[in-house]
């Protein structure tokens, strides 16, 4: 009975999935089918509703709609091109300089909106005009701003290891936070490799003439009160100042004050569209994780989390084949599904996975959060490819040929996630939060 109640739940949301019905609908409608079909209707429906409550009535997912709204007044507050400058700045004569550029910022835009897509568009819009006019090949610059946009999902703040903690029952944000700055600047790093050799190649170096201490200090200080973000944030949290939840709340009142009264890119008058549109993504969020809470308890009745992992521990008991394996799944989820719905649904499968193997589920979430995020870059349907296609004004097919070399760095970053422990863990024991 069990099998067939798997059978029916996996048929179910595929088949919603496919029919473009929305991922929490699909979810929560496999979920109740499976619950009509295989157990007590009247028990199971009573259950479900308790756990779509349940599963957001909790103080950690507080900080899901605080850092969506500021990242949403990051993202309109032109925070992008003041990062851009500085970047510019500093990596100037360096051949290849403006890709690098492209790539430095997406990390610290991305890190800052949470969103993928939101630094595609803000870093993409600001630097593919400057890389056309200094002669770039316009396929190199869009794959150099798609292939590092996903960047800042790793470097905190990020929602994503916030889901991934509510999914793996427990996994402290705080870790997670701290265990994400290695992986993302490793991807940023191999990423910038790449483009200073096809820089170099290709002769792209940028003549400037020499900036005075003026222009290079009003750069500066420009730049540094959209970077104390990240100090205020990560530091109040390891100095016990403040809780990630309570941290969320800075970031808005932070980010508020920053973009309406310092920089006065905001209107006030904008702050209510800012303000809806934070409230229609936080509810989207919010329904998914619900829904994946009702899932859960379906999926611990049907026992497919425990079935997938006696198949993949039956097919090898090798650690690196395992592994591997794992990684091609995310990877191929990642190019059709959020990140959010991945983390919810795919975390509580392969937990006893790799509890099995002996791996931490530290270094998992942030193996699972780079795979997902991947996955946001590559084709068919990765929506961080399609938006950066967008903005460039340029096809997918015309951009896979330059995205080539970048999947070949970010694959190297991702292995050694994978099987170096201590690129996740290092930081984080440092810092006593292991």
């Amino acid at each position: 009975m069990q099998i067939e109640a798997a059978i029916v739940l996996v048929i179910v949301f595929f088949f919603l999935l496919a029919m473009s019905v929305p991922v929490s609908f699909s979810i929560i409608s496999a979920a109740l089918v499976t619950i009509v079909m295989f157990l007590n209707p009247q028990f199971g429906m009573f259950i479900s509703a308790q756990k779509l409550v349940s599963g957001i009535d909790s103080f950690t997912l507080l900080a899901v709609p605080f850092f969506i709204l500021a990242g949403q007044l990051m993202s309109s507050g032109g925070i992008a091109k003041r990062l851009i400058n500085l970047a510019m700045l500093i990596l100037g004569r360096v051949p290849g300089s403006l890709a690098l550029t492209n790539v430095a910022a997406n990390a610290m835009f991305g890190s800052l909106s949470g969103s993928g897509i939101a630094a595609a568009t803000a870093v993409g819009g600001v630097m593919g005009p400057l890389e056309k006019e200094e002669g770039y090949d316009e396929k190199f610059s869009a794959a150099c701003n798609i292939a590092t946009a996903p960047v800042g999902q790793l470097i905190p703040p990020t929602n994503a290891f916030i889901v991934y903690s509510a999914a793996s029952g427990g996994a402290a944000v705080a870790t997670l936070f701290m265990a994400g700055w290695i992986p993302g600047l490793l991807w940023a790093f191999l990423c910038m490799i790449v483009a200073f050799i096809y820089g170099k190649k290709h002769g792209y170096v940028v003549k400037r003439e020499k900036m005075t201490a003026a222009v290079v200090g009003k750069t500066i200080l420009d730049s540094i009160p959209s970077l104390l973000l990240i100090v205020i944030i990560i530091g109040g949290i390891l100095s016990g100042y403040f809780t990630p939840t309570e941290a969320s709340g800075v970031a808005v009142i932070y980010a508020f004050i920053l973009s309406v009264f310092v920089y006065k890119s905001i209107k006030l008058s904008e702050i209510k569209d800012i303000l809806v549109n934070a409230a229609v993504t936080t509810t989207i969020v919010m329904l998914i994780i619900g829904a994946s809470s009702v899932l859960s308890f379906v999926l611990s009745f049907t026992g497919l989390p425990q079935a997938i992992s006696n198949l993949m521990l039956g097919v090898s008991d090798n650690k690196i084949v395992i592994l591997l394996m794992i990684n091609v799944i995310l990877l191929i989820v990642g190019t059709f599904m959020d990140m959010a719905p991945a983390l919810l649904i795919f975390t509580p499968i392969f937990l006893p996975v790799i509890t099995a193997i002996g791996m931490d589920p530290i270094q998992f979430g942030v193996m699972m959060v780079m795979n997902l995020s991947i996955g946001t870059i590559t084709p068919p349907v990765g929506s961080v490819l399609f938006v950066g296609c967008s903005v460039a004004k340029l096809k997918v097919e015309d951009v896979i040929g330059k995205l080539i070399p970048f999947f070949g760095a970010i694959v190297v970053a991702l292995l050694f996630v994978t099987f170096v422990p201590a690129i996740s863990t290092w930081l984080p024991t440092v810092l006593g939060l292991m």
